[in-house]
Order: structure tokens, then sequence, then C-alpha cells
């Protein structure tokens, strides 16, 4: 590969992983600031998947493998579809335990438990 190729895949690789660790720390401080369990894992499965999934693709990019690099892409997309499904069920469970959601939130959308009906 010439080297103004092997320059401009690092900087990409270099872009990618800035950005990827600035949304990881925005990650880190969503768990820190917010005020419950439901923003917290927001902001955990939103930006935290984004920022791992940003810091694999530069990752396999930095390798310079196809192979590897395909790799990265499906460890991507496999985070990308499953930290968020997974995040939401968390938070329903969480909800139908029992855990409250902050006075700062509007409207709770999920329905609470009903007792059970007698007859």
């Amino acid at each position: 590969m010439g080297t103004l190729v092997v320059a401009g895949v690092t900087f990409l690789v270099a872009v990618i992983m800035v950005v990827g660790a600035c949304f990881s720390l925005l990650a880190a401080l969503g768990l820190l600031r917010f005020p419950d369990l439901y923003t917290r894992m927001h902001a955990a499965s939103k930006a935290g998947t984004v920022g791992s999934g940003l810091l694999l693709v530069a990752a396999g990019l930095h390798s310079l493998d196809p192979a590897i690099f395909v790799r990265a892409l499906a460890g991507f997309v496999f985070l990308m579809l499953t930290a968020p499904i997974s995040a939401h069920l968390l938070a329903k469970a969480a909800h139908q335990a029992g855990y409250r959601m902050t006075k700062l939130s509007v409207i709770d959308q999920l329905p609470k438990k009903e007792e059970p009906r007698r007859h």
C-alpha cells in the first residue's frame, strides 16, 4: 500500500476513535449525572453502544486486514441490534419489579401491574 493510503487510513481511524471515545465519555457522564435507573440505562444503551461500536470499527480498520475488518463490522452490527433491545427489556423488568421513575419524568407510559380481579 502506498504511504498516502496508509496515512489516510490512519487519519480516518483517529477520527473514528475520537468520535467513539466522545460517545463513550457521554455515556459515562450520563451514568453519573442522570437521576434514575431508566435514564441511566438510556445513556448506556444509546451512547455507549455507538461509542463501543465505533471503537470496534476503528480497530478493525486499523488492522488493514479485510477479514478482521469484516469481523469488526459484524460485531458492530451485533452491538447495534442487541444492546438497545436488551436495555429495553431490562428497563421493562425493572418497571415491573417496582423501581420508580424520578419525579422529573413527565409521563409513565407503561401500565401499572393490576391486581387480580376477584369475582
